[in-house]
């Protein structure tokens, strides 16, 4: 009876709720039997919630429910764990409240026992209803931002006099946009002016008058548009012509008035958001003439200078430094042009300046230069670029960095506007030239130990000394018939092969041969005996296989000093030698060189002769390199001071080796060079 009076009680405290039915353990009221289980799931319907109301509850208590439990989950996320025994106004109080579902969600239920009870215990008991969830109460997210009705199973928006629902069904705003075209003058006003302009306002008005007319506003000294403390506008005031968008305008300073627009065309933005008590704004427009205004395009000067310009007024527009005038094609960077006011307003002609565009610039496609890439490459005015060489081979002659000049022209702060050029690393290496020995029975080099010597094979047997990454440089008597297809040049090798055994190196492929224009062939008159020879393409350069300095041509040779000679030319005990072979020698005076000449040789001013009483240069050594110093201290680079040119008996060591002074001859081998590149 007792719990028929509740059941009644609890069912008059909610008319609007609906029962459903009832959920409660196996055999209640006479006890669940051990090892029972139950599962149950109740799903609500759109717009409604499910709840549970347990009214009796009595089962084995233990920690954390862990023999017999009851568990609730909303969908799917447990909510409650219950066990033992609790009262009528517990469970009303401390644990219904908690069992209800999302609108539209569902409730679920678990109970299960363990295998042993040591008494009996009735279990629970409960009902569960469907109800209507009030969205208007309940609800934050319903966002109606006025009215709000709940019905059964949903609600809606509504608005007051004088607003209208927005296509979200739930934002009221008020229908503010209006087209004035045609009217001359007039007043455009915010939302209830001069009361607070209504809250979620997006007004439009639109002007129109003929082209040769602009429109003028004049806005009234109250202005009170929101702002935040900050001074960013939460509500907005915007003018746009046809050219520009002019504002936003907030906070309570009016624009300029009378505002010029310079345009027949206007249409006035405003807008606010959904709180706010601020007036807002009123204006009159009326028309006036169209003027041309004080500027003809940005970044760009006007002369003579006027507020404002009227029709048939001429004046000069002049870019700003680093712009040029678009003409629409025009090639010539046009910076200063003439336009005249027109009577709707309007610069003619009216060229956009833009940025000098230095374009690209050119750069070989050997991929030896190289710009430095950031994220994009820029080539306009006061862009900068960076320069590097892509190999530790060549080094920058230069500038590395150039800016985009208002000339057009990449330039450096120097003011160099030439590409920078990679120069060959020369007269270095990774080892240094071994101890002393002799050609003759002399000692052998290791792969690059002299990385600038070149083999020469074909209708004979020389050598040649590399001193860029195209050009190489040798004895003419060696290439005296400049015959391109029958000459060989090898390099990065220290095993020059024998007559029958090719080379074991890089062949490089001749493109030309230049003989000095004074060269004799005459076998007692070697005066003149350079040549250069030209390869087709650049020599990879690499540790083994490096060009070697030039001297200076006004260097001058000291009695005494040390340089070292190499080749592969006959030996003690061989008519040629397999092995790349060195020895270090010394200079001798004039007098030496003039007094132990075989006659009838000749000895001239473009010659010097070398050795020491143990080694020589000897046959088929023509053509390579002497090279000072003997040993490089420091950083010091080698430089080709001789090129091995003839010699009498190079086992009688009464007679020396006598080598092209090659420092008589740079100024020819730039001209030269320079002539062929250029060509």
């Amino acid at each position: 009876m007792l719990t028929l009076s509740l059941l009644l009680l609890l069912l008059c405290g909610s008319a609007s709720s609906m029962l459903l039915g009832w959920v409660e353990s196996p055999g209640y009221p006479n006890g669940y039997p051990p090892r029972a289980s139950l599962n149950w799931s109740r799903c609500a319907s759109k717009g409604h919630t499910l709840s549970i109301q347990l009214l009796h509850l009595h089962m084995e208590d233990s920690q954390d429910c862990e023999n017999d439990a009851l568990k609730v989950f909303s969908n799917g996320d447990l909510i409650s764990v219950l066990c033992g025994k609790r009262g009528f106004k517990e469970l009303q109080s401390t644990v219904n409240p908690s069992l209800l579902s999302t609108p539209g969600g569902c409730l679920s239920l678990t109970f299960h026992s363990d295998f042993s009870n040591t008494k009996r215990h009735t279990g629970f008991k409960g009902f569960y209803t469907l109800q209507d969830f009030d969205e208007c109460v309940n609800d934050e997210d319903s966002g109606c931002t006025q009215f709000c009705h709940n019905y059964i199973g949903g609600y809606h928006c509504s608005c007051r006099h004088g607003y209208h629902l927005d296509v979200d069904k739930r934002t009221c705003t008020v229908a503010c946009a209006e087209d004035l075209s045609g009217l001359k003058e007039g007043e455009i006003s915010s939302p209830s002016w001069p009361a607070s302009y209504a809250e979620n306002a997006h007004c439009q008005y639109s002007l129109s008058v003929e082209p040769t007319l602009q429109l003028e506003l004049l806005f009234s000294q109250v202005f009170d548009v929101e702002q935040s403390p900050d001074g960013q506008c939460i509500d907005t005031l915007r003018i746009e012509t046809h050219s520009e968008t002019l504002g936003s305008f907030c906070g309570n300073t009016p624009p300029p008035a009378p505002f010029l627009t310079h345009s027949h065309r206007v249409q006035i933005h405003f807008t606010s958001d959904g709180y706010g008590t601020n007036k807002g704004f009123s204006l009159a427009f009326r028309t006036r003439d169209k003027v041309c205004p004080a500027v003809v395009s940005s970044d760009s000067t006007v002369t003579p200078q006027q507020a404002e310009y009227r029709r048939g007024e001429t004046v000069t527009a002049t870019c700003d430094l680093g712009y040029v005038a678009n003409t629409q094609g025009t090639q010539a960077l046009i910076t200063q042009y003439e336009t005249t006011c027109q009577d709707i307003g309007e610069w003619n002609p009216n060229y956009k300046c833009e940025p000098v565009d230095c374009g690209y610039p050119e750069i070989p496609e050997d991929g030896i230069l190289q710009l430095v890439e950031s994220d994009k490459t820029q080539t306009k005015y006061k862009e900068q670029i960076q320069f590097h060489c892509s190999s530790k081979y060549y080094t920058l002659e230069g500038d590395d960095t150039y800016t985009c000049s208002a000339s057009g022209d990449w330039a450096s702060g120097s003011g160099n506007t030439e590409t920078p050029k990679c120069i060959e690393v020369c007269g270095k290496l990774d080892r240094r030239i071994g101890s002393a020995g002799r050609i003759v029975g002399g000692k052998d080099a290791i792969l690059g130990e002299i990385p600038w010597q070149l083999l020469i094979t074909g209708r004979g047997r020389g050598a040649a000394t590399l001193i860029s990454d195209r050009w190489a440089v040798t004895a003419a008597h060696v290439v005296e018939k400049g015959e391109v297809e029958a000459t060989r040049a090898y390099g990065g090798l220290v095993d020059g092969g024998t007559e029958v055994i090719s080379p074991k190196g890089v062949l490089l492929d001749i493109e030309r041969i230049i003989i000095h224009p004074n060269y004799m062939p005459d076998r007692n008159h070697y005066d003149h005996d350079i040549a250069l020879i030209r390869f087709s393409s650049r020599v990879n350069l690499g540790p083994n296989l490096l060009p070697v300095c030039l001297p200076q041509s006004n260097r001058g040779l000291v009695d005494g000093e040390l340089g070292t000679v190499s080749g592969w030319g006959g030996t003690e005990t061989a008519y040629i030698s397999q092995s790349l072979k060195y020895a270090h020698i010394n200079v001798y005076s004039s007098t030496v060189c003039q007094n132990t000449l075989k006659k009838p040789m000749m000895f001239t001013r473009n010659m010097f002769c070398a050795g020491s009483a143990t080694a020589d240069s000897c046959r088929r050594d023509s053509g390579g390199p002497l090279v000072m110093p003997m040993v490089s201290e420091g950083n010091e680079p080698y430089y080709l001071t001789g090129i091995v040119s003839w010699g009498a008996r190079c086992v009688h060591k009464q007679f020396k080796g006598y080598y092209v002074k090659v420092e008589n001859y740079v100024p020819w081998i730039k001209e030269t060079i320079d002539s062929v590149e250029q060509s």
